[in-house]
This record gives C-alpha cells, structure tokens and sequence, in this order.
C-alpha cells in the first residue's frame, strides 16, 4: 500500500478494449499515478513458498470485467475474487454479480423499499404462463444476463412466452410507460456516493430500448432530474454496494422506477450529453483509498474531456497469427433462440452480409421479435433494394451465444433458414471448406446498405 504523497499504481482489471478502461487508466497517469492495464497479455497470480504475487504489481485494482458479455461470468468472476483477495478492489465481485443478474438486483432492491416494476421469474414453462396474464397482453421480457440492450423484448403476453432464451434465464416485468410519447428513461452515474452527471435517454425511431449502443438520443438531466429520481438512485448505488455505477430509472405515473444498474455503463452517452467524463472521479477513488494523493480541481479539469486514447500502459504483445479468434464452418449447425423456444438449424456464413438473417417459418416458431423497425437490402442485380422487418434475435455457436438484429425474410427456397452476416462473423475465423451437413448451394449473398 502507498503512503501518503507516493505515486499509486492503480490497475484496471479489463481483457476487452473500451473507451471506459482507456479513459480511467489515462486519468489515473494524468492525475500523477501510474495506470497499469490488467489484461491477458501481461497478467499473472503466483504462490511461491507461501507468498502471493501479482504481475504487474498495483496497489489496487478497478473491476471493470464485462461479465454480461461472456457465456462464462463465473469463470471471470473466480477471476476477479482472485484478485480481491490479494489487492484492495474497486466494484467487489460480490456486488458485480448481483448487479448483472438483473432479477437478482430488482429483488434485492425490492427489499430495500426501493421501487422496481413488478416482475415474474420462473424455472419452469408452465409457471411462468400460469401468471404472465397478470402483466397485461404487452410485457418486457428479459434475459437475466444481458446488456447494450441485447436480451431484452417487448412481447405480446396473449402468446406463451419460454422461461429461457437459449440458455441463459429469462423473466417477465411490467412495462413501464408514462405516456404515449416517445419512450425514455434516466441513467446517473454515480461514483463514489456521488452523482457525476445524468442524462435522459430516447429511444430511437421504430425501437422502444432507449440504449445509446442501440442509437437512443441523450439530453442532459444532472441539473434538472426530480429530486425523487436523484435520491432514488443514490439509495440504489448504497443498496447495491457498487464504487461505480450506472442507475437507470423510468418514470411512471406513481413516481421513478429502477430498471437496472449497471457496474461496467459506457461513459460515451453521459459525456455527450453533460461534456464530463466519470473517469477521473473512478482514478481518484481508488489512488485515495490506495492511500495516494489527488488534486479536486485537476480531477474536475480532467472530467471536461473523454480520453480514450491508447494508454501507455497497454501491454505490447506480439499475438500470434491466428490470436485466440475461433474457427467455424462455411455451413455450421447453430442453436437459435427467441421469446417462445429454442431449436438447432443449419446456418451459412456469408462476410458479404452485414447483418443476420432468418428465415420467416423459423422466426414465427421460436418467438423471434416483435419487429422492431425495417431495413432495406440489395441482393444481386438489384439496384432499389427491398425492405425486410427487423427483429433480435438469439444465436448460440458452439457454447456462445450473440444477440443480434437480424433481418426477416422468406428463405423456403434455399437451403438454409439462417444467414450469419459480419454482426457474427467480425467474432471468427471462417474456414469455407468446413461444413457440418453433406451439400447444398445456394447464391443468396446480400448486402445491407440502408436502414430506415
């Protein structure tokens, strides 16, 4: 631990690039201590004769492991109580994985007197439709573990609806909507038991998710938010024992509701609606609680810009050819998945496609939508393009699962009900002389070039 005036070096435990890690560890370098990027690269645990040892060694450590984004968040969070046991840690393991699990963070709010929408998880079908009545013929539906929006549905409850989305768990919650106007909600950022800034999100035209990775719009909020959604938020981030966190709340016609919290939310929609950035207050809490020293006013001068530039900490490595990028087939058998079931079908690779496909029949039988706008495409010698329904969709490949926008088409005359465009395929390598079934071809490459 560092005494008092020495230079901390704060390590930010994160195997993905983001602008948020970027920015936290350029904060940190930029308020006199040292940034360390904790990654695969260049990290390593030891025991020798007793003694445990972290390389690179830091003095503590800011969580910022997506957990949401892998189908193994127990392995990273074995991972991350690793590392708090050895190092002080900003965003404990513990209160990571309450948070992620959304039903799981609604009920332990839900116990604090903390107002969130009513919501049904089910282990089984049966149970799960036994009540899903009680949410009206339109509900949310949700996967527990998701984010960026993805995993998340409004659904017509007058049909059934599968207690799970491929093989994550799956929960039914009450559609919040004050009024008739385009949908929005509330994100603060709040670091340390004090807000940052907040933004009000909209939802963007033909979606109802409100997400800036989705293309919601974002207005400035910190000044102006009802002191009911300011408090309720603060009270969420002590609830939920969270350094760092995003608070999402939606208003209804009994006052503010919260819809998530969220210990890895972006910093690019808040700063483009209140020009601050959270990630100097993030550097600033873990170098003090390290025992190092920052400046107020440098903290607030950093905060007016977004540094997401490379950091010098940032390992180099050379990676091999090949990297840890997995191979799949021309031809690959996928499980796909929608609100009302899951079912195995062949599907075909195509980098020429930007975005997935599905075939109608096999949309309509697992549940997949509602359609949440239209997108046009070209396919051949077509110069206007057509224009096709969009809805999310579920994909599972070989134990990974991808929630995509994929577009909605009539594919009964070709071989296969499914098209993996680059929203999919940007995650592999693909081998074209693989294929798991015994022939078939077919031409039906396209390209998405417009979206209304």
């Amino acid at each position: 631990m560092s005494g008092d005036g020495d230079s901390v070096r704060v390590g930010v435990l994160s195997l993905h690039n983001s602008k948020e890690t970027k920015a936290i560890l350029n904060a940190v370098d930029d308020l006199g201590h040292e940034g360390v990027w904790l990654r695969r690269e260049n990290t390593a645990i030891s025991i020798e004769n007793g003694e445990v040892s972290v390389e690179p060694e830091v003095d503590i450590i800011a969580n910022r492991l997506l957990l949401s984004n892998t189908e193994e968040p127990a392995e990273l969070l074995g991972l991350a109580s690793t590392f708090q046991r050895i190092r002080p840690m900003l965003n404990e393991p513990s209160a990571v994985l309450a948070a992620i699990h959304k039903f799981a963070t609604a009920a332990t709010l839900a116990n604090w007197n903390i107002r969130v929408p009513d919501a049904l998880l089910a282990l089984s079908n049966d149970r799960l439709n036994k009540d899903r009545d009680r949410f009206g013929d339109v509900g949310v539906y949700k996967s527990a573990i998701g984010t960026h929006g993805g995993g998340t549905w409004k659904v017509d409850l007058t049909e059934a609806v599968n207690p799970k989305v491929g093989n994550r768990q799956a929960f039914l919650q009450d559609l919040i909507e004050r009024d008739d106007t385009r949908h929005r909600d509330l994100r603060v950022y709040i670091v340390d038991g004090e807000i940052i800034g907040a933004m009000y999100r909209y939802a963007p035209d033909g979606d109802w998710r409100t997400n800036v990775a989705l293309g919601g719009d974002v207005m400035n909020a910190t000044d102006e938010m009802p002191e009911e959604a300011r408090e309720t938020a603060l009270y969420a981030a002590e609830v939920m024992e969270l350094d760092y966190v995003g608070v999402d709340l939606v208003e209804g016609e009994d006052g503010w509701f919260v819809l998530e919290v969220n210990p890895t939310a972006g910093f690019k929609g808040l700063y483009k609606a209140t020009n601050r950035s959270p990630a100097p207050f993030i550097a600033k809490l873990a170098i003090e609680q390290a025992g190092g020293t920052v400046e107020q006013s440098r903290v607030e001068d950093l905060a007016a810009t977004l540094d997401d530039s490379e950091p010098r900490s940032k390992p180099r490595v050379n990676p091999s050819p090949d990297g840890e990028i997995p191979l799949i087939g021309y031809i690959e058998e996928v499980v796909v998945s929608g609100t009302s079931g899951s079912t195995q079908a062949y599907a075909k690779s195509d980098t020429g496609a930007t975005r997935t496909s599905i075939d109608t029949s096999l949309a309509a039988e697992i549940g997949a939508g509602p359609i949440k706008s239209m997108t046009r495409v070209k396919s051949g010698s077509m110069k206007s393009g057509k224009a096709r329904p969009v809805v999310d969709l579920v994909i599972g490949i070989a134990g990974t699962q991808h929630t995509v926008t994929a577009s909605v088409e009539d594919r009964s005359h070709m071989d296969y009900p499914l098209l993996l465009g680059r929203d999919i395929l940007q995650h592999y390598r693909v081998d074209v002389r693989r294929r798991v079934d015994e022939g078939g071809k077919e031409t039906d490459s396209e390209e998405e070039y417009l979206e209304e």
